[in-house]
């Protein structure tokens, strides 16, 4: 069977694409075989190659580059459930279409706009202050491969599912805390509430510590620190 990508923008599956061909290109271009309407997108972004059962992603010199589960990369092999992100987009690689999923998290780093008001002076001492300080991720507990995961670089982060932002990290000068999202949303069952080692994330913040579990909708997701 075919492998695929799954799309999706702010936590929302937008398509799936099967790669059904050897090549496909992905950029801002109407020519591209994937076309992302995204200004952080280059025309010609990068090329997604499948040869001998192998699938591999290439950055094709791209202004703001591919990242492969939170890094940068030239070109990679792609494996299953591997995240590449380009420009504000995420493809998920799904190895096997007859294999069953859910879009139920995901993670997203964002800039809060409530804080680019600050003067330029600092925002840049903000940026200084971060600089040598340790630098958290997420990664899905139980993955055979082992390689699911996201550097949480900027000073917020949302985790949720099925795009609803359920909870909030914010990276300061003293590491990482999260908090609840409040919702109106009265349907939820109770495992799609976000929980950290097993109790509900609430409306105050929380300090994470290495190895805490984040849980939604039945995903397990794991805080550490990338040494």
């Amino acid at each position: 069977m075919a492998s695929k990508l799954i799309l999706t923008l702010d936590g929302e599956v937008v398509k799936e694409y099967t790669l059904d061909k050897e090549s496909l290109t992905i950029g801002r271009k109407s020519d591209n075989d994937i076309q992302l309407n995204d200004l952080t997108v280059s025309g010609r972004h990068a090329i997604i190659t499948t040869k001998n059962r192998t699938t591999s992603v290439k950055d094709l010199g791209s202004t703001n580059g591919t990242l492969v589960n939170g890094n940068h990369v030239t070109e990679t092999t792609l494996v299953h459930g591997t995240v590449v992100q380009i420009g504000h987009h995420i493809f998920t690689f799904m190895m096997d279409e007859s294999e069953a999923y859910e879009p139920t998290m995901f993670v997203r780093s964002e800039i809060d706009e409530t804080k680019m008001d600050l003067p330029d002076w600092e925002m840049n001492s903000k940026a200084i202050r971060m600089r040598g300080k340790p630098l958290g991720g997420l990664r899905k507990i139980n993955d055979p491969l082992g390689n699911t995961g996201i550097e949480m670089r900027k000073r917020f982060s949302t985790v949720g599912f099925q795009g609803k932002k359920l909870a909030l990290i914010n990276r300061s000068d003293d590491g990482y805390t999260i908090v609840g999202i409040q919702s109106g949303d009265n349907s939820r069952r109770n495992m799609d509430f976000p929980m950290l080692n097993g109790t509900k994330i609430g409306l105050n913040q929380t300090k994470l510590k290495e190895h805490d579990l984040i849980s939604i909708a039945g995903i397990e997701m794991e805080f550490y620190y990338i040494h």
